[in-house]
């Protein structure tokens, strides 16, 4: 079975939070078209974003996660997210976490959604329309998918997300 989940990322208070809709893709039906209907952004607003951002095996299912932006539903009591160091597995040939939270999974959107905001267009523009919502999501270190960087003792390790900061600050969208 598949799994589409959205997380959908809203300011309140100068705080970041998320809240996640998720359902099970039926037969025919396109991902992005149940993560455009579990958003329900609207498409009139220049803010509003909806990117693919990571896929996980879990509880027997792949789950497919989009995130979308601003939730058009915010919630002040929705958890928070704010930088912090991201799931990942113990070991060297076993990549996958055994548990992955919510909050795991929204900071790692916004890692990607900060990478993407200097390096895709689209979601340059999206940025811009959307500013303060942005400027919290500019806390987080911009990571493209995988961060694998060089060895160690012969083993791919993850990138230090400070280092890879650094790297892609100073990026910007081609035009």
């Amino acid at each position: 079975m598949v799994f589409i989940e959205t997380v959908l990322l809203s300011e309140h208070d100068g705080t970041l939070r998320f809240r996640v809709c998720s359902r099970a893709l039926d037969g025919g039906e396109r991902p992005d078209a149940v993560a455009q209907d579990l958003a329900e952004l609207d498409p009139r607003d220049p803010a509003s974003l909806l990117h693919s951002t990571s896929w996980r095996f879990s509880g027997g299912s792949v789950v497919l996660t989009y995130v979308g932006l601003p939730d058009p539903w915010p919630d002040g009591d929705a958890p928070a997210v704010r930088p912090g160091v991201l799931a990942a597995g113990s070991e060297p040939l076993t990549p996958t976490p055994r548990q992955v939270s919510a909050v795991a999974v929204a900071r790692h959107a916004c890692e990607h959604l900060a990478y993407l905001r200097y390096t895709d267009t689209v979601v340059a523009a999206c940025a811009s329309a959307a500013g303060d919502l942005w400027r919290l999501i500019d806390r987080f270190t911009p990571a493209p998918a995988g961060l694998l960087t060089a060895t160690r003792g012969g083993w791919l390790t993850r990138a230090r997300p400070r280092a890879m900061g650094r790297r892609y600050r100073g990026l910007r969208c081609a035009s």
